[in-house]
């Protein structure tokens, strides 16, 4: 089953983690992944470094089936080699008079998707999630969104819209990748 829009409203429901809530059961099928849901989700929620949010199965119990966390972030001069590099990556985005030294992002920590409902689309759908959370009403003045994606999950996200932000990390084990939210604003989304 691909997951439509009309499926996922009949079937999930996301929700924030609750302050002293922790999930008790969840498989990726990556370790990494689980424990942070698992174990370092209600820390980092109780050190305000992030928010989880959850996806749960109305029709399952309220079973896990993918979450994802959150937290501030922001492009700046210091994540590239160079001033020019800097200045190539925003004369493209901005009039001069917004060029300023770093710009506001929200930060993918986490998106795992249960082993159950893997290849139903679902990490795609919470991308735009995601993204739309951000770009209707526009709730922080949030740009951009980052994520520091593990090398196997890279083309997982460029699919999905994220490039790369410079080529110094190609081959590390991570990469960080954005996606610019101003590529989805529409005029009558963002008013309100």
């Amino acid at each position: 089953m691909i997951l439509t829009e009309e499926i996922f409203q009949e079937t999930y429901i996301v929700r924030r983690l609750k302050i002293k809530e922790s999930v008790k059961s969840f498989d990726c099928g990556d370790t990494d992944l689980n424990d942070f849901i698992l174990n370092e989700s209600l820390l980092y929620r109780k050190a305000l470094l992030a928010v989880s949010y959850v996806v749960e199965d109305k029709k399952d119990n309220n079973r896990v089936a993918a979450y994802f966390s959150l937290a501030n972030d922001r492009i700046s001069l210091t994540d590239f080699k160079d001033k020019t590099e800097f200045n190539h990556f925003r004369k493209h985005r901005f009039v001069n008079e917004k060029r300023l030294r770093s710009y506001p992002a929200a930060k993918i920590c986490r998106l795992g998707v249960d082993r159950l409902v893997k290849g139903t689309g679902m990490g795609s759908f919470l991308l735009a999630f995601i993204q739309s959370y951000f770009v209707i009403n526009n709730k922080t003045g949030c740009r951009f969104l980052t994520v520091d994606a593990y090398s196997e999950a890279v083309p997982f996200y460029i699919k999905n819209g994220f490039v790369p932000l410079t080529p110094e990390d190609e081959n590390s084990s991570t990469r960080l990748l954005f996606f610019d939210l101003n590529d989805i604003v529409d005029d009558e989304v963002s008013e309100g």
